[in-house]
């Protein structure tokens, strides 16, 4: 089988050929979805992540990545961010041959454990499993439909604290704040996981945005702030590519002295309105929401998120 590792810089071949995989793949495993676009593909192959050393390997039938943590307490751990196979060519040896190739990679690096995010009760997880990963933390996909006037979006008032939105890297004079604001998700349920998160500086906030922006996805954030200049809640929503109908949110959070104001529901939902307006195509927010976390799910529920599928981190320790 003629498996290559990717270039350093992946050429536009490469990306199109890559991009066929996952288009396939996803059309049987998950027809509800939309196929990844070439923006989001070719940046997540041709701009390395912030936290470490990528590497990655292809073949006519299947795609495989894998992230090599270079922070200081991940070094001994690394993360699968894809390994795929076309539908008419599993059960032929592909995706065992491309483990074969990560394995060999994360052993030769040192590293003693490896996580990947999975889509429960499908082939992905069955092959995690045969290989001896464990599910280290339960979650859900779920889904909020974007309204097409946004405004019908009506956002609380929060006295004592002002919104603010913005596109793009955190300003300047709130860098540290948001940096602060963003070390309070370590009260987050985090299950069995091996990967910690590094503490948060403006200069690692800067660097993790930067690079949805090299990638060329866009970032917009909305924060309560305290008259202080405090970050009390935030919230950011990422669009792989701005061009598409569907973004991810990421982070909602409320730092705990602030909690049971209501400010996780607000800063939602003026990111709801603020992104519908300033994005016409924006037809659904997906987010990822760990089984054990009852408040945020309760904030998406009554905002109208609904499960869409289940997910995973699963882990792997390694032996020689």
């Amino acid at each position: 089988m003629d498996i290559t590792v990717l270039p350093a810089t992946p050429t536009d071949a490469d990306v199109d050929a890559w991009r066929s995989v996952l288009t396939d793949a996803l059309a049987t495993d998950q027809p509800q979805l939309p196929a990844p676009s070439r923006v989001e593909v070719a940046g997540r192959i041709q701009v390395d992540p912030a936290r470490g050393r990528a590497v990655r390997w292809a073949c006519p039938d299947g795609v495989a990545a894998l992230l090599l943590f270079s922070d200081e307490g991940n070094r001994h751990t690394a993360y699968l961010d894809v390994l795929a196979v076309r539908p008419a060519a599993r059960r032929r040896g592909t995706g065992t041959a491309l483990w074969e190739r990560v394995r060999a990679a994360l052993l030769a690096d040192g590293r003693t454990t490896v996580g990947t995010m999975i889509d429960t009760d499908g082939p992905g997880e069955a092959f995690a499993r045969a290989l001896g990963f464990t599910n280290a933390l339960p979650m859900g996909w779920y889904v909020q439909e974007v309204p097409a006037d946004p405004g019908t979006v009506t956002v609380p008032d929060t006295p004592g604290y002002t919104l603010v939105a913005w596109s793009g890297l955190v300003p300047d004079h709130l860098a540290r704040a948001l940096a602060v604001a963003h070390d309070a998700m370590e009260d987050a349920p985090a299950g069995e996981l091996e990967e910690r998160t590094p503490a948060w500086t403006p200069e690692r906030l800067r660097a993790v945005q930067q690079l949805v922006l090299d990638r060329g996805g866009e970032l917009l954030t909305v924060a309560a702030m305290t008259p202080d200049g405090e970050v009390a809640a935030y919230t950011e929503l990422m669009f792989p590519d701005p061009a598409a109908a569907r973004a991810i949110q990421y982070d909602t959070v409320v730092v705990p002295a602030h909690r049971g104001r209501r400010l996780g529901r607000a800063v939602k939902l003026r990111m709801l309105a603020t992104a519908r307006a300033g994005h016409p195509a924006l037809r659904q927010i997906a987010t990822t929401v760990a089984d054990e976390n009852a408040p945020m799910l309760a904030v998406n529920t009554a905002l109208g998120y609904v499960r869409e599928r289940g997910a995973a981190y699963y882990q792997l320790s390694l032996e020689p």
